[in-house]
């Protein structure tokens, strides 16, 4: 007997299993209403990409495209956190040691790896002033961090690594393989699953990235925030100019690997899917099981002394938590980006949702838009299954 193929559905660019034809039509409602300027929706359920969507505008005259890549901001960090993951089931990296095992020239003993992963090591950010320029100059801004003394007790609460992330990771990664925290991602986690994201977008890429369309200008209301917080010093230090010098190809270039990681939302779910998955994708091995339980293990559970909103932190994710209501409950692990872009990794469902977009809203955990996505996919998904 000949099966027939289950036909697809799209009303915007790419393909949607039938059961997803809701999550289909809220993208196209959305880049029809202004909503979303540019986007990528991307859903991979027991190792099939069910939904592969994208649509709207790049930048003004280019269109949207299936290869165009996008800044997805923290969305970075899980692709930081997972090369991470790999270095330690390949024996390189232990999460219980200390940073300074590492890094020699780091000031503390007493900050572990796993502190770093679960943004529980009192390195928010930066004490010395910094300008984009010094961020992006590795080497100098790492030793600022190695120098300087954490902003609270190590391990006893997070407080979210808004950019340090990324350097952090950079420093022990490089003194753990000799080889930057980059270039481990690339060999060991996008080449061998043929994934089109990128810690340092390389000059043939450049004409593909889409253009950021900031959040509106005072969507931040910094005056209602408690004296002493730890929000603007870290957002601050330093400014990044999203809607100019973030769109260049300067920063695009350089891996700031907390922040300007740039891909779409197949490259994202592609990837991504690895933790969902068992830690195998297609064939290719990550993670063992071992390892991909240790993202479980609750870091800090409570108010984020950066967000200031309760966030539930394993290592290298964050769990569901309240301050993401559209997340659902679960063997779940997931972050977003600032202004909208999400990934979840549902464990049970062995299913991966990605959202990339290029307009920004107000987001830092959670917004009506990037949830609507989110419920959307899930309700399609207990449709499908």
């Amino acid at each position: 007997m000949v099966v027939e193929p289950v036909p697809r559905v799209s009303r915007v660019p790419g393909h949607a299993h039938p059961a997803f034809a809701p999550l289909a039509d809220l993208l196209e409602a959305n880049l029809a209403d202004g909503t979303d300027a540019g986007a990528s929706l991307a859903v991979v359920h027991d190792g099939e990409l069910l939904v592969d969507l994208w649509g709207g505008g790049a930048a003004p005259g280019r269109p949207w495209e299936r290869d165009t890549l996008v800044h997805t901001w923290s969305i970075t960090k899980t692709m930081s956190a997972l090369t991470a993951l790999v270095l330690v089931d390949r024996g390189e990296l232990d999460l219980d040691a200390p940073v300074r095992l590492y890094w020699p020239a780091f000031s503390r003993d007493d900050v572990l790896v796993r502190h770093v992963l679960g943004h529980t090591s009192g390195y928010a950010g930066w004490t010395e002033p910094l300008d984009a320029a010094g961020l992006m100059d590795l080497p100098y801004s790492e030793a600022l961090l190695a120098a300087q003394r954490p902003w609270w007790e190590p391990g006893t609460a997070s407080g979210y690594h808004l950019l340090s992330h990324g350097h952090l990771l950079d420093a022990i990664v490089r003194g753990a393989t000799g080889s930057p925290l980059a270039d481990r991602f690339r060999t060991l986690v996008a080449e061998p699953l043929g994934a089109d994201f990128h810690l340092g977008v390389p000059d043939g890429a450049l004409d593909r990235c889409a253009d950021l369309v900031p959040p509106p200008p005072g969507s931040i209301d910094v005056a209602s925030l408690p004296g002493g917080n730890f929000f603007v010093r870290t957002l601050a230090n330093p400014f990044l100019d999203v809607g100019g010098f973030c769109n260049t190809a300067p920063w695009r270039r350089v891996p700031v690997a907390a922040a300007n990681g740039h891909g779409n939302a197949r490259s994202i779910a592609r990837i991504q899917s690895a933790v969902s998955h068992g830690g195998e994708v297609d064939g290719v091995r990550l993670l063992s099981e071992e390892t991909l339980s240790r993202v479980f293990e609750v870091q800090a559970d409570g108010t984020d002394l950066v967000l200031l909103v309760p966030l539930r932190w394993g290592i290298g994710y964050a769990l569901p938590t309240p301050s993401a209501p559209a997340v659902p409950d679960g063997r779940v692990c997931w972050w977003t980006g600032y202004g909208g872009a999400i990934v979840v990794n549902d464990l049970d469902r062995r299913t991966t949702v990605a959202y990339a977009m290029n307009r920004m809203v107000p987001h830092f955990t959670s917004s009506p838009r990037t949830d609507g996505y989110l419920r959307t996919a899930f309700a399609c998904l207990d449709r499908f299954g």
